[in-house]
């Protein structure tokens, strides 16, 4: 069954199982692999399911050519992965019985590119992604232009966990979604829940441009919904209303969602009518949908765990300002995590909490 033939945005045939992020995010892997032959999936430790067990199971079905371990070396993890999404079939990568020292050897020998590979490289903790950098913006997002279209690497994903986890401290708890965000050519997606994780995560897999998909750590076990269990590919660049009201638009995206959510909840006791939104891929995002919710209630909130200058709800507000100004009816709301080093111990106080969040809402509804 070819792509195209993949229902998009429905359950992928079968029924449905209970399962939480981590697991989805497996399933996903799974169904990548097994589905195309030129899907491989790296990174460090991911050979014996990876520190949050997202790869379990893998390097025993598909093999340890197609599931490997790599060097501790984020900016080698990139590098090659994203050669190896250039590469075509036609130089060597035919033969899926090489070895990945063998792979190595061929991808850094190769000049053509073809029919690329779907490169899926795990970077294990989203604070470690900065070795990268230089790779994913000026390699990875800048391939296709600067070929004149002739080469790309659009078969590559980026998977990395990131955010809070409740005792992460500042090398484990980061969210630098807002750094990738402001490269053209690149696509960001960060997903809220098990099913929404499966079917994004097979979105980016199988786009025909390189994306970073980072997964809320906190999730991975927290959070359990019923899954199809078959194959399904939900839209990028989509928002979701996951909630309707009409004196408030909130935005939000990954981990963040059940906050916001709650705050909803909340709200909706002093009578205050919350329109929730997902915006489910940061780059290139949905403004339709937040400008057509903003123009009906009139005002706008907009949460994120990273700190609040230059972070991506940065961009939200301007351009909300500048499409909805006669229609807005309060200034736009952030609440964010704080510009400060992300704290240990007060870790609670540097959060976008509920109420925070709460706080936040009554102050624009009564503006």
């Amino acid at each position: 069954m070819g792509v195209a033939e993949r229902r998009e945005g429905g359950g992928g045939g079968g029924g449905t199982k209970a399962v939480n992020l981590f697991t989805a995010v497996n399933q996903a892997l799974h169904i990548a692999l097994d589905t195309d032959p030129r899907s491989y999936v790296f990174g460090e430790d991911v050979g014996f399911g990876g520190v949050f067990r997202c790869t379990t199971g893998l390097a025993d079905r598909f093999g340890k050519n197609r599931v490997f371990n790599t060097p501790l070396c984020e900016q080698g993890i990139a590098g090659f992965a994203i050669g190896l999404a250039a590469m075509g079939q036609r130089e060597g990568v035919r033969s899926y019985t090489m070895d990945h020292y063998q792979l190595f050897g061929v991808l850094f020998s190769s000049r053509q590119s073809f029919v690329g590979n779907r490169a899926i490289a795990e970077i294990q903790f989203a604070d470690y992604i900065f070795p990268a950098f230089d790779q994913l913006v000026n390699e990875a997002a800048k391939f296709r232009y600067r070929s004149g279209n002739e080469f790309n690497c659009g078969g590559l994903t980026i998977r990395s966990p990131y955010g809070a986890v409740g005792h992460g401290g500042h090398y484990h708890s980061q969210s630098p979604e807002a750094f990738f965000c402001h490269v053209p050519g690149l696509k960001v997606v960060i997903p809220r829940s098990p099913r929404e994780a499966k079917g994004l995560l097979l979105a980016s897999i199988r786009d025909p441009n390189p994306v970073i998909f980072f997964e809320p750590k906190w999730l991975y076990r927290l959070s359990v919904e019923e899954v199809p269990e078959g194959d399904y590919m939900l839209p990028l660049s989509q928002a979701e209303v996951i909630r309707k009201g009409s004196d408030i638009t909130l935005i939000g995206w990954g981990a963040q969602l059940a906050v916001l959510e709650q705050a909803c909840e909340d709200a909706a006791k002093d009578g205050i009518s919350c329109e929730l939104i997902d915006l489910r891929t940061l780059i290139p995002w949905d403004k339709e949908t937040v400008e057509a919710s903003v123009s009906k209630t009139g005002k706008l909130l907009i949460s994120h765990e990273a700190p609040i200058t230059g972070g991506f709800g940065a961009e939200i507000a301007a351009s909300i300002a500048e499409r909805c100004f006669l229609r807005l009816e309060a200034p736009v709301a952030r609440v964010c995590g704080l510009d400060t080093p992300f704290p240990l111990v007060y870790e609670p106080f540097y959060m976008p909490t509920k109420n925070k969040i709460l706080d936040a809402i009554k102050a624009t509804v009564n503006y």
